[in-house]
């Protein structure tokens, strides 16, 4: 059973999405918050797998709750779920330490799957966000990656999380996570599984 806290300022935005979880019978919802230093004394209470945070709150946003999570409780994901999708306010989440980015427009099955890839250290987006992830990075010539990307992607063929990642290349998970984003943006996908598939289509990541 995944754990999870909830952090919203608006409370019947917050309800919705407890419900939603809720309704999974693998989730279990540990707790819920209105802010983002409340969010981050739940994490050090109960230690969940994931935190979902709303990324502007009054007090501490929900970038610089992400940024004491994942200095402190490292083992809990954190999960934007958000109405805002500039590039800063992406750039500034995953750089905090954010697993994933989604906007409150996802569905239930699509906010279900976001959580539990979450909890794996999966990297996750919403589509939109690849969307403008891709249109922002994508350039002219066909996509290629660099050497530390195809590192990256092979050791994510071979199962890695993004920590088991970092360690084995020697870089920093937060490294990880960029590279992660550019390999998305320049395959055109959303999420790491098709980041293979796409990459071992297009021959640019050496068969196993």
């Amino acid at each position: 059973m995944l754990s999870v806290i909830v952090a919203d300022d608006h409370p019947a935005m917050r309800a919705g999405v407890i419900a939603l979880l809720a309704a999974d019978g693998g989730i279990a919802v540990v707790g819920e918050a209105s802010g983002g230093r409340e969010a981050v004394a739940l994490v050090a209470d109960l230690a969940p797998d994931v935190a979902l945070l709303d990324l502007r709150m009054p007090g501490m946003d929900g970038v610089a709750a992400t940024a004491e999570i994942a200095a402190a409780h490292p083992a809990t994901r954190v999960l934007i779920l958000t109405t805002y999708d500039t590039d800063a306010d992406i750039e500034r989440a995953v750089e905090a330490g954010a697993v994933g980015y989604l906007l409150k427009d996802t569905t239930r099955e699509q906010l279900v799957d976001a959580v539990r890839a979450a909890s794996r250290g999966e990297t996750v987006l919403a589509p939109k966000i690849a969307q403008k992830l891709v249109a922002r990075m994508r350039r002219p010539a066909p996509a290629a990656l660099t050497a530390r990307e195809v590192d990256v992607l092979r050791a994510v063929a071979d199962g890695l999380s993004n920590p088991e990642i970092g360690r084995r290349l020697v870089i920093a998970e937060a490294t990880v996570k960029t590279h992660l984003l550019r390999i998305f943006a320049k395959l055109d996908v959303a999420d790491r599984t098709h980041a293979v598939v796409k990459a071992l289509e297009l021959n640019l990541l050496p068969r196993p």
